[in-house]
């Protein structure tokens, strides 16, 4: 629950500060008639956005175990993938997000509404495509239960309680923190996805060693217990890997911590302006 809290709550707030920021600009530059457009283009994007979660839920049901798990291996790795590019990109550019999305909607102005909305389309699909990807990839890894789906859904509250609540200058919220923070823990959380993506591969058959135990922690660490299912949580990543998923969790870890841990952070982003 924590992960897919802390996944919904930091992608959230991404796409939830980018209609802010449109929002914002339209009130700025007297284009509120525009706002339905702007609302039209959000929706849209929400609407693929759930549409895609829905295809990669039930899209895989009828396969074969065996497909099952290489098909959601590789979609994981492809999510590990987009959220650590995401993450970069947040970090280099939020500086730069205002400007861009205003230099966007100046231009949309003179085309038409549609433009706009094609803008809030593009921006806010961008960010829930991805979203909907990840938290499929980090609920499949958690494994059952509804604690993994309620997170997801309670971070994606949380965002949209705060974006609303930061657009009105109710929640000063410093971004330049919170992105470096989330972002931190959003690597530890895709490498556990990561470790979790090369277990069904080596079950599918795609990988090899699908046999060779690095260790057992179920007695340790059971999942049934509060301890346990803080440290799967926290880290994401089962009680009983292979060798394999080890190395590819220290492997994605150990490196991509390091260079976004001494990327240059972002600037303050105010929404409101």
């Amino acid at each position: 629950m924590f992960a897919n809290f802390l996944i919904g709550l930091r992608e959230g707030l991404e796409a939830t500060l980018l209609v802010s920021i449109l929002l914002a600009y339209l009130v700025k530059t007297g284009r509120t008639d525009a706002r339905r457009a702007l609302w039209t283009g959000v929706v849209l994007a929400a609407g693929l956005s759930l549409g895609f979660a829905a295809l990669l839920t039930f899209g895989i049901s009828d396969l074969s175990e065996e497909a099952q798990e290489a098909v959601g291996g590789a979609l994981s790795v492809i999510a590990v993938g987009f959220v650590t590019w995401m993450v970069f990109w947040m970090k280099r550019t939020a500086r730069d997000l205002r400007s861009s999305l205003h230099g966007q909607l100046d231009t949309a102005f003179g085309v038409g509404n549609r433009a706009i909305a094609v803008v809030a389309f593009l921006a806010v699909a961008r960010e829930g495509l991805e979203t909907a990807l990840f938290i499929w990839a980090s609920i499949r890894s958690a494994g059952s239960g509804a604690a993994p789906s309620s997170g997801a859904a309670l971070g994606l509250a949380a965002a949209v309680i705060l974006g609303w609540g930061f657009y009105r200058g109710a929640v000063n919220l410093d971004l330049r923190k919170f992105f470096t923070w989330t972002g931190a823990a959003l690597v530890v959380v895709a490498a556990g996805v990561l470790a979790n993506a090369v277990l069904d591969l080596q079950a599918a058959g795609v990988l090899p060693w699908p046999n060779s135990l690095a260790f057992d922690a179920s007695a340790i660490l059971p999942l049934e217990s509060w301890y346990g299912s803080l440290v799967k949580g926290i880290f994401n990543i089962s009680a009983t890997p292979s060798w394999l998923a080890v190395a590819s969790w220290f492997a994605y870890l150990v490196p991509v911590m390091a260079m976004f841990l001494r990327a240059p952070s972002p600037a303050r982003v105010d929404a409101r302006h």
